[in-house]
């Protein structure tokens, strides 16, 4: 262990002062529901999008992406599209500001606004999306959890600690036992607190964060110096063909065996699946998670908009110099780091927390590691908001207590905060690695989502019955492929069942939506002109300009797709800068930048100055 007093320090420093704001916070957080789950509604929008890149920026995320650096090289910057990256892009355009507009607190209650509160299907579709929303939170947890203790586990060899303890565990254990630990304090200051005491502490951890990664980048500049990475033909290449043909054999055989196993040996197949999941996922608009909490919790549509741009522009630059930084060092000193788990095989996600054990001085060494601690509570915290504020509004209050006082309210945010994390934990104990769980929330359990959340914005036919329907045909199977894959029944990359789960949810939204009649022509037309959605609307456009001839329909649909076309090649550009800045490939940096600032001067004119319009 290389951690120093100094270091030590840095990091106790930091815990002790996420205690503090949880406590600073508490008489606040205690005013009535809004403060606690939402912070009122009445943070900015740059303290929220700061919040939600912090929240981003998550540890084991990082841990995947260091992974991915390492052996894909520039081509590892297509590969979050999984999630997708860019459905931030959506979002910033037109998707948060037609969320915002609903005013409501969940994404159980935005169905309200959206279907109605009677008829059939209402209270089944509020009862699945918050059964997706709770598997996908305690999902989140569980592969924070898991990341965390692989990455503390290189610092503090368990064998260091044992001795101190009356117990000793399996090596297996050992990061669980290390992600218990540390998810005490990430649960302290975020369920005492609430909303406010999470925006905080995240952009406490935001400033840390871009010291510590920063200081990498520097780090690997210095020793890229005079030196040459020992890499596969086309690795510094974003471009790909069919094949990803990049050959580790001659280096180290162990990262064509990773190739192997991830499924990415058909780069243009898994590429053409990413987009075509991507682009649908993306029109679905956020999951019911922190990303959507925070939008909710903006103070108008149009700082919706702003504060979901924002989070692309402060995440991405700051997040890919650690990554590139810590790949560089890596490949450069590759034999000094020991990478092998447990079982004695190669793993690459201990690329991260290895790089840092090894070639970081004191101080920087404890300022990054308090950083992606940090990374890990923001994301747990805003996590474990989500799933607070699911089964305390849309449970607690409307089926159990619907006249608590906030007292009560509070008290039950605190109980449910614990059983939470008690679930997130125990699952992260099945859990095998990072990629693993990863993989199938976004691939698995996002593919049973995404059709019926991408009709309820466009189609007006659609209905509750549909919307229930929809996600129940998406979830069960998801939730079987899991099954079926664990017992190891069925292979492969998660991606490729995508689209049979797709095809399911959507057979399941247009059934239940035949089997029940159209929504309430009111609650359609109140919906209509509020979101002021584009799409396939016409028989509720025309009822509305009946009664309103002076109302203008949404007409915005080729212009917010445009921005969204330049919305993604300018978030590769701020994705692929600092990888650009820190090879000091020259040539190839100027011209990301020159198309960076043509696109920004566009998108002032396209969708800055247009934020008012619809």
């Amino acid at each position: 262990m290389r951690l120093t007093t100094i270091d030590l320090s840095i990091i106790a420093a930091y815990l002790l002062l996420t205690i503090f704001i949880g406590l600073w916070y508490r008489k606040k957080a205690k005013e009535n529901k809004d403060s606690y789950l939402m912070g009122g509604k009445s943070l900015p929008w740059y303290k929220l999008g700061l919040s939600d890149a912090s929240d981003m920026f998550d540890i084991s995320g990082t841990m995947w992406m260091v992974s991915l650096c390492f052996v894909y090289g520039l081509k590892s910057i297509w590969i979050p599209w999984l999630w997708p990256v860019f459905n931030q892009v959506f979002m910033m355009m037109f998707l948060s500001k037609w969320l915002r507009r609903s005013n409501a607190n969940t994404g159980a209650e935005w169905l309200l606004t959206r279907f109605g509160v009677t008829g059939k299907g209402v209270n089944g579709s509020q009862v699945v999306v918050i059964a997706f929303a709770l598997i996908s939170c305690f999902g989140f947890l569980a592969y924070g959890f898991v990341g965390l203790g692989k990455f503390i586990e290189i610092f503090v060899p368990w064998d260091l600690v044992k001795g101190y303890l009356p117990f000793d565990l399996q090596p297996k254990y050992v990061p669980h036992f290390y992600g218990i630990i540390f998810t005490l304090f990430a649960m302290f200051y975020s369920i005492i607190g609430g909303m406010h005491s999470i925006v905080l502490g995240d952009m406490i951890k935001y400033i840390i964060m871009t010291v510590a990664c920063i200081a990498i980048a520097v780090i690997a500049i210095t020793h890229l110096n005079g030196n040459t990475l020992n890499v596969p033909k086309g690795w510094d290449d974003p471009f790909f063909s069919w094949r990803l043909d990049l050959d580790w054999s001659k280096i180290t055989a162990d990262a064509n065996k990773k190739i192997e196993e991830d499924g990415f040996s058909l780069f243009g197949l898994f590429f053409g699946m990413m987009i075509m999941k991507g682009v649908f996922a993306s029109l679905a608009g956020p999951a019911p998670n922190y990303d959507m909490q925070k939008v909710l919790s903006t103070r108008s549509p149009e700082e919706a908009s702003k504060m979901t741009g924002f989070v692309s522009i402060i995440l991405l630059p700051i997040r890919y110099s650690m990554v590139m930084g810590l790949t560089v060092l890596a490949l450069l000193h590759y034999n000094q780091l020991y990478l092998k788990g447990p079982d004695g095989v190669t793993d690459f996600e201990r690329i991260l927390p290895a790089a840092i054990n090894t070639f970081l001085p004191v101080g920087v060494l404890g300022i990054v590691l308090t950083g992606l601690l940090g990374a890990f509570m923001g994301t747990f915290s805003g996590t474990l908001n989500a799933a607070q504020a699911y089964i305390v509004n849309d449970i607690y209050l409307k089926y159990i207590n619907p006249a608590a006082s906030t007292k009560k309210i509070i008290s039950m945010n605190y109980i449910v905060g614990i059983l939470v994390v008690i679930i997130g934990v125990v699952l992260g104990l099945f859990v095998k690695d990072v990629n693993t769980v990863l993989q199938w929330i976004v691939s698995g359990l996002y593919g049973g989502y995404v059709a019926a959340n991408m009709l309820k914005w466009f189609w007006w036919r659609f209905n509750a019955n549909g919307f229930f329907m929809g996600m129940l045909f998406g979830i069960v199977p998801a939730i079987a492929l899991a099954v079926l894959k664990s017992f190891q029944l069925l292979s492969g990359l998660d991606l490729y069942y995508w689209p049979v789960l797709f095809v399911l949810s959507i057979a399941g939204c247009i059934i239940g939506t035949y089997a029940a009649p159209p929504t309430d022509p009111a609650v359609l037309k109140s919906f209509y002109t509020t979101v002021r959605p584009w799409g396939f609307w016409k028989p509720v456009n025309d009822l509305v300009m009946k009664e309103d001839p002076s109302f203008k329909p949404n007409k915005n649909f080729k212009l917010n797709m445009f921005n969204v076309l330049l919305g993604i090649i300018a978030q590769l550009c701020l994705t692929i800068l600092p990888m650009y800045l820190i090879m000091m490939h020259k040539l190839p940096l100027l011209i990301t930048v020159a198309i960076l600032a043509v696109i920004i001067a566009v998108l002032k004119k396209t969708w800055w100055d247009k934020l008012n319009d619809y």
